[in-house]
């Protein structure tokens, strides 16, 4: 744990790579500068974005894919997801192949900074909620 882990510090990619690292979690940096690593198979990124670099958006992409037929019922999977979970948010992307790409997101907005705990607790839950959104997919689909 940061030593100043009760100080609120500017919210930052800094910051992000230092509790992925404290975690023990891999990560890499894309050529967008955005930090991504992969749990469970699916990719998750970190991105700092928003005036001031106030935002985070918390991204993971299914490693599944589906044919673009299935694409109401995952909307449809994900509308009932959204109806018993408030977060994160889930949605469908078509890829340039034409496949059918699901999405879960988290974002949350430090405006006066954050924590250190405070933001090892944002991404550790993200993570966590994205994955049982995908799980719920998993199970819906008999994807494994």
């Amino acid at each position: 744990m940061s030593p100043s882990s009760q100080a609120l510090e500017p919210l930052s990619r800094h910051l992000i790579e230092q509790v992925l690292r404290d975690q023990g979690w891999h990560y890499s940096i894309d050529s967008d500068g955005d930090v991504g690593g992969i749990w469970d198979d699916n990719l998750f990124y970190f991105i700092v974005q928003g005036q001031s670099d106030s935002i985070l958006y918390i991204r993971g992409g299914w490693h599944h894919s589906l044919k673009i037929e299935q694409r109401t019922e995952a909307r449809e999977v994900l509308d009932q997801w959204h109806l018993d979970c408030l977060w994160p948010k889930g949605y469908t992307r078509v890829d340039d192949d034409g496949e059918v790409r699901i999405h879960g997101e988290h974002v949350t907005r430090w405006e006066s900074g954050v924590t250190y705990e405070q933001l090892t607790e944002t991404i550790r839950y993200s993570i966590s909620a994205v994955l049982q959104m995908f799980e719920e997919l998993e199970q819906h689909f008999g994807k494994d």
